[in-house]
């Protein structure tokens, strides 16, 4: 994986961590993560007119990720209901990196090397060391984390299908984009039977940023999707826990455990092998 893949793709994770602590600190989660949607659809959108659609074949596999991303979101605001960021957000996004290397080894036939799937456990083992350093979960908000990263790296594989049937990486990330931006809140209205409020004030802004954000990191998970392996990709994207570990530590003052520092060195040596490999 190139220095240049690897390093937009750490951007996008220290953009994850950022919006998903947005989320979890709202006063109304559902309604802020359906907001942040709507933004990044409106912001995406520009961009998707002028790339123009991505190729045909392309599409079922977009609406599919879109819908997948429905059932990602439902389950995201279900366990930070019941838990908090540093317990709900490691097991979410730890268990991806794993599920999307089985399933593309499965749909793709996409083997990643030696050197990968070192990185790729060793991502993953430190993902479980920053999960025991901190606070346990609650089984309801164990259950609803575990099922939001099986819908994590389910969207993650079909979306890695689909853009190398696109002909465009950049064109299918822009309208992918519009297309769970709008689903979302959609499925969010229906289900409140109202319309979403914007925060007032700085909440308000937080929101729009975190949408256009939010937007912009994963469009570079797709693109990167079109030029290395999906479970790599994954499991460098999922080093947002190490982000996430760092901002409860010296923005939220929560304690850094002994657990979270082995951790985090053993993120960081993944994402060293994954670059390698």
């Amino acid at each position: 994986m190139s220095p240049i893949v690897v390093g937009l793709l750490l951007a996008s994770a220290l953009i994850h961590a950022i919006w998903n602590a947005i989320v979890r600190n709202g006063e109304d989660r559902f309604w802020t993560l359906a907001i942040i949607c709507l933004v990044g659809a409106i912001a995406a959108l520009p961009f998707a007119m002028a790339l123009g659609a991505p190729a045909l074949p392309s599409w079922p596999y977009l609406i599919l990720s879109s819908l997948l991303q429905i059932g990602y979101s439902l389950f995201l605001v279900r366990a930070y209901r019941h838990g908090e960021l540093s317990s709900v957000y490691p097991i979410a996004r730890g268990s991806a990196p794993l599920l999307v290397t089985f399933g593309a080894a499965l749909v793709a036939g996409e083997l990643p090397s030696s050197v990968g799937l070192a990185g790729i456990a060793c991502v993953s083992l430190g993902i479980i060391l920053l999960t025991l350093g901190s606070n346990r979960p609650d089984s309801k908000s164990t259950i609803a984390a575990f099922a939001t990263g099986i819908f994590i790296a389910s969207y993650m594989v079909v979306d890695g299908l689909g853009v190398r049937l696109s002909e465009r990486a950049t064109s299918y990330a822009a309208w992918q984009a519009v297309v769970a931006g709008f689903l979302i809140p959609l499925s969010f209205i229906v289900i409140r039977r109202q319309a979403p409020r914007l925060p007032r004030g700085k909440a308000g802004a937080l929101v729009i940023g975190a949408g256009i954000l939010g937007t912009l990191g994963y469009c570079i998970a797709v693109w990167a999707m079109s030029r290395s392996t999906m479970g790599g990709v994954s499991a460098i994207r999922e080093t947002s826990i190490l982000f996430a570990a760092l901002i409860g530590t010296f923005v939220l003052h929560e304690r850094m455990t002994l657990q979270k520092i082995l951790g985090a060195l053993t993120v960081t040596a993944g994402v060293v092998c994954l670059s390698a490999g």
